[in-house]
């Protein structure tokens, strides 16, 4: 199987990469499985303590490859997720160097991370309604979460995008950067020269605190399981089918 995820540790930090450039990093089952590994290869790593996440080329990652989706039941939809979900739990602190475009599940990638750094070229997209399907992955819980409930609702509801700028503006990403996985390396330099427990310990008083009496990582669960199914009889639709194939000819 090839490396469709690379992993570079460096100055106790974990940089993750993407590696599927000319399918604009798409989401596989197989690149799904290989994140997971990396991410939790990292966290078991006790010389990492942070990590972050880019994409290889030009775009960060492009959403779910169109083939895989097409076939994807409800358990197809959840070996999809698993990459971003991975990030999604992990218990280091993490950053989303967002080089170029994060699409549908790009943008689920994106939102995983503890923070997003966009760079120049970066397009925050959400995509899943103009291809006629439903947000699958706690999309609504995240990206209600990220920018509030009005920006969220303008960006699944009536296609709202966001480059680098507006995510910044709309607290979707913390700032613009030439190359963000250098500013992402800035920041990383935080937590790699804190004690690694404190680190962790701190990332996880924070995920109990944002709403006391519940975890987020709970919360995100029970939105993942309340899209799923609306998100799984969207696709088997004749007019997903219609939108894929016209999307594909493309």
């Amino acid at each position: 199987m090839p490396d469709l995820v690379l992993t570079q540790v460096e100055d106790r930090v974990a940089l993750i990469t993407v590696n599927d450039p000319d399918r604009r990093n798409a989401v596989t089952a197989e690149s799904s499985a290989q994140l997971r590994a990396a991410v939790e290869a990292a966290e078991a790593n006790t010389e990492v303590h942070a990590v972050i996440l880019t994409g290889a080329g030009k775009a960060f990652c492009a959403g779910a490859d169109l083939t895989a989706l097409g076939a994807a039941t409800e358990d197809g939809l959840r070996v999809i997720y698993d990459g971003f979900l991975a990030v999604a739990q992990c218990t280091l602190p993490t950053i989303a160097a967002v080089n170029g475009a994060a699409v549908g599940a790009g943008l689920n990638l994106a939102l995983a991370a503890d923070v997003r750094i966009a760079g120049s070229a970066a397009m925050f997209d959400p995509r899943f309604q103009k291809l006629g399907i439903h947000p699958g992955g706690g999309a609504t819980w995240m990206l209600q979460r990220a920018i509030g409930p009005q920006a969220a609702r303008a960006a699944l509801l009536f296609g709202m995008r966001f480059d680098a700028e507006s995510a910044v503006r709309h607290g979707l990403a913390l700032e613009v950067a030439d190359d963000p996985v250098a500013a992402a390396r800035a920041l990383a330099a935080g937590p790699a020269s804190a004690p690694r427990d404190v680190v962790l310990a701190t990332k996880a008083s924070m995920r109990a605190t944002a709403n006391p009496g519940t975890v987020d990582l709970d919360q995100h669960a029970q939105a993942v399981d309340v899209e799923i199914g609306p998100q799984a009889r969207s696709i088997e639709s004749p007019e997903f089918a219609a939108r894929l194939a016209a999307a594909k000819r493309k």
